[in-house]
């Protein structure tokens, strides 16, 4: 079977979501919002799915105000966090980098609801395609959204692990430290090493992360092209073309 970098992407985060109820997806998320639907399609319907910026898949009434309201009420199983830094404490930097806040070399787009949602969110991923030791760095420059702590603090919330374009990490909670669970066919270990800026855990023999089946691809490449399409038509196009045209 052949298969895109995005499929597999899509593919892991439907496996990542099962058993959720509510799973909601930011701004400039089409991996993660095609994921989504595909664990929609998959749960049969029980999963309810809501996409920033989608007409069809936008089932809040009042924007991100309701996001934050029922992310308190404990009703939101699972949101996305990237960063344009991400460390080995599970640190995200959403601000800039390079010299000290404020005069920061680089600027992005800054952290919105990301602290918040981090703390009371159960399963949160993050999500970043470029796995790089500019993005995946032994410290941030700035701390935008914190990642846990082991201080007393009560949190709900919090990541589960990262998952990038070379391979999945699970979040340890108690050792504060991502472990390497499975690295993306066609990519290696020392591969993921050299281009990660943290030190990380990993077992003896670390498993190839799990491709999509000609079931999942054919749900991917019709329904789920078709739907995701209504909010990135752009990206609908580049990853399924049949689909799209």
């Amino acid at each position: 079977m052949s298969f895109s970098r995005q499929e597999l992407l899509i593919h892991t985060i439907a496996r990542l979501l099962q058993g959720c109820r509510i799973v909601a997806t930011g701004a400039s998320s089409p991996i993660p919002g095609a994921g989504a639907l595909l664990a929609r399609a998959q749960s049969g319907g029980k999963l309810r799915v809501n996409i920033l910026g989608s007409v069809r898949n936008d089932f809040f009434c009042n924007g991100g105000v309701e996001l934050f309201d029922i992310a308190a009420q404990g009703r939101l199983d699972a949101f996305f966090l990237g960063g344009g830094q991400i460390d080995g404490q599970a640190n995200i930097n959403l601000v800039g980098a390079g010299g000290v806040y404020p005069q920061t070399e680089v600027r992005w787009p800054g952290s919105f609801g990301s602290g918040y949602l981090y703390y009371l969110v159960p399963r949160v991923i993050l999500f970043r395609e470029e796995h790089s030791r500019r993005v995946l760095v032994p410290k941030v420059d700035f701390i935008s959204s914190a990642g846990p702590k082991n201080d007393g603090t009560y949190r709900p919330g919090g990541p589960i692990g990262l998952l990038t374009n070379l391979c999945w990490f699970a979040f340890d909670k108690q050792k504060l430290r991502f472990r390497l669970e499975s690295v993306h066919p066609g990519h290696s270990v020392e591969e993921v090493r050299d281009n990660t800026g943290f030190d990380f855990d990993l077992p003896d023999q670390v498993p190839q992360t799990a491709a999509p089946d000609t079931e999942t691809l054919a749900l991917m490449r019709t329904r789920i092209a078709t739907e995701i399409a209504e909010t990135y038509p752009r990206f609908a196009a580049q990853v399924f073309p049949p689909a799209a045209a």
